[in-house]
């Protein structure tokens, strides 16, 4: 019965119900809103649902604190699939509101760097309050508490309101990244067009710390594509990183990678490997293929054989 279900961020009508529809199997799962991200989080650890959907990147604010940190404590969780979702807000209202009657806004706060310059704009003497999603937010104006909420068009009709003005976006192609979250398992097999992530934590803190652990990237040739640093709640400059690199575990150089990360830190938590959603493959370079990894591991046990370099292998 659970793995039927899927839970993500609501209330109904957020921006994350509207990625989780885009996924086939979504039309095959019961879908239930939670208040939070962690609500929608430990639902999936307590076995009451197969999955979670929960936003971890905006194009303009960055990363989901509330994900990462979520991500990176408690029980363990694997990622098996992204959404990008392109996002424009609506400025909805209850049927009848002018713009020039709009006093108070409301909206989550990830969508207030998203609207600030059109708000300077159009509404400069309008107060900005937080609500718990967008969708919340329009709830709340429904309920007449606030004039306006910044949510996407789609949610208009959930809450009765009306989409006042549309497509408002502060810097083009903005776009949120979702992640379908799960129990642990064996990850998909590769595609190559993967992506991997990772939590990792310091051993200890000394100059070059962070440039170690980059090293065993770059050594590789496995490139990152987002580091961001959390707190671990243990003190002040105590920190833990969370890192999406290209390629998948079953890589030999990601494989490789991570095992080097593995004994350099006090703590590694492998969050997944899966399927990227723009399908960009990596350029490898020269001496990073599998190949070239198999190829050196079989000149290795030739040199234990006492055979050294076959003919043709000298420079």
């Amino acid at each position: 019965m659970t793995s039927s279900r899927y839970t993500y961020l609501g209330p109904e009508g957020t921006f994350t119900e509207a990625a989780l529809r885009t996924l086939p199997e979504a039309a095959t799962r019961e879908l239930v809103p939670m208040v939070s991200v962690p609500a929608a989080l430990d639902a999936v650890r307590n076995r009451e649902a197969g999955g979670a959907l929960v936003p971890i990147e905006n194009s303009v604010e960055g990363g989901v604190t509330a994900t990462i940190d979520e991500l990176a404590s408690g029980r363990p969780l694997m990622i098996y699939r992204e959404v990008l979702l392109p996002i424009a807000f609506a400025l909805l209202v209850r049927p009848g509101t002018e713009l020039a009657e709009v006093k108070t806004v409301t909206g989550h706060p990830v969508a207030q760097p998203q609207v600030r310059r059109w708000l300077e704009r159009q509404l400069p003497e309008a107060q900005w309050e937080s609500a718990a999603s967008n969708a919340d937010g329009a709830r709340l104006v429904q309920e007449g508490r606030y004039d306006a909420a910044f949510a996407g068009e789609f949610a208009a009709a959930t809450y009765g309101l009306h989409p006042l003005v549309t497509d408002i976006h502060d810097a083009e192609n903005a776009a949120t990244r979702f992640v379908l979250v799960g129990r642990p398992a064996r990850p998909s097999s590769p595609t190559g067009a993967d992506k991997s992530s990772v939590v990792l934590w310091l051993r200890d803190d000394h100059p070059g710390a962070l440039l170690e652990l980059l090293q065993e990237f770059a050594a590789r040739g496995v490139n990152l594509m987002r580091i961001e640093s959390r707190p671990t709640g243990g003190g002040i400059g105590q920190y833990c990183f969370q890192v999406d690199c290209e390629g998948h575990l079953a890589d030999r150089r990601v494989g490789e990678a991570l095992m080097g990360l593995r004994r350099l830190c006090a703590g590694v938590r492998y969050l997944g490997s899966y399927p990227r959603a723009d399908g960009g493959r990596p350029q490898l370079r020269h001496g990073t293929s599998d190949e070239a990894f198999l190829a050196a591991n079989d000149w290795l046990n030739r040199c234990f054989d006492g055979r050294g370099e076959l003919p043709g292998e000298a420079p």
